[in-house]
Parts: C-alpha cells; structure tokens; sequence
C-alpha cells in the first residue's frame, strides 16, 4: 500500500467527531488501519482496464415515468366534502402543519 493511502489516528479522531462517534484509543488505531486497507482495495481498481467499457449511469433500463403537471377537473361534490370534513381548513382551502 501507499503511504499516500494511509489514514493516520488523526484522521479517524476528525471522522469520528463529525460523526459523533467516541473511540477508545485502541479502536482508533483499529480504524486507522482498516480503512487504510479498504482504501489499497478501492486503489487497487485504478490498474483495471475499463477502456473498452461503455459508461452506463444505471443497469436496469428503467427510464423515468413522469407525467405533465396539468390541472385534472374535480368534482365539486367530493371536493366541497372533503373540506367540510377537513379539521383544519380556511375557506376553500385545507391547512396541514409545515413539513421542514
């Protein structure tokens, strides 16, 4: 492995601590080393040839199913009911909690 792979204990103290994940010291030095070697994995697939492989962005040949975003027509009815029998509503509008 190279020493450019290598992933010092200050590293993994760094990682940790965005992760807020506390290491023993023993842990650490483990960690340093393991994800050292997983990095020598992943370099080792920089020496495969993929020069006659064809990018591909996905492998299913699923394509993106979406529609126009149209107005479709109601009916006032159903319409009418569902807000009457909404619990939170403000004239001809239903009011739902703030997603964030």
């Amino acid at each position: 492995m190279t020493k450019k792979n290598r992933i010092s204990i200050e590293e993994v103290k760094h990682i940790a601590d965005l992760a807020r994940i506390e290491l023993t010291a023993q842990e650490t030095k483990k960690f340093a080393s393991e994800l050292s070697d997983v990095l020598g994995y992943i370099d080792q697939l920089s020496e495969v040839d993929t020069s006659k492989i064809e990018p591909v962005s996905q492998v299913t040949g699923t394509i993106n199913a979406i529609r126009d975003d149209a107005k479709e027509d109601s009916d006032p009815d159903a319409r009418k009911a569902l807000i009457d029998n909404f619990p939170n509503k403000d004239g001809d509008y239903i009011k739902v909690k703030q997603v964030m």
